[in-house]
């Protein structure tokens, strides 16, 4: 099996296995707004880091902003990206931490103004669920599927 193949497989099972985590709190129906959204954070969040790393190494200012504008890379201000929230996974508040950083990429990136979801923090989402989702997600990478 190639490489791209194992990935999907690895993906699929993983969002299998997120909306088990889910199931006991909220709609089948409602899934893949929580997932999604997560998964969207995470992509961005691995594009993000891989370009930061490149501007680090050419030994330029690796927070300008500008240069992700035109590098056509979305801004993850720091308390969005995903190596930060993995850091929140043990706090009750995880819900909220992660609205927050749906509303950071939203100030920093005005074309995804009013389009993430901010329902982390809902009651129907326990913090241990969401702690579990991004765990889940941790271990894959994103940025190479096709």
């Amino acid at each position: 099996m190639s490489e791209t193949n194992n990935r999907y497989e690895t993906l699929d099972k993983k969002l299998w296995k997120a909306n088990d985590k889910l199931r006991k709190n909220i709609d089948a129906a409602e899934y893949k707004h929580v997932v999604l959204g997560l998964v969207f954070l995470k992509y961005i969040s691995e594009v993000f880091n891989e370009y930061h790393h490149n501007l680090i190494q050419e030994g330029v200012n690796a927070e300008d902003k500008e240069r992700y504008k035109e590098a056509g890379i979305f801004y993850v201000p720091p308390e969005a990206r995903w190596a930060y929230l993995q850091t929140k996974t043990k706090d009750q508040d995880i819900g909220q931490a992660i609205n927050k950083a749906m509303d950071l990429i939203e100030q920093e990136n005005p074309r995804l103004a009013g389009v993430l979801p901010k329902i982390y923090a809902n009651n129907n989402l326990d913090p241990v669920s969401l702690a579990g989702l991004i765990e889940l997600f941790s271990d894959i990478t994103l940025k190479d599927a096709q």
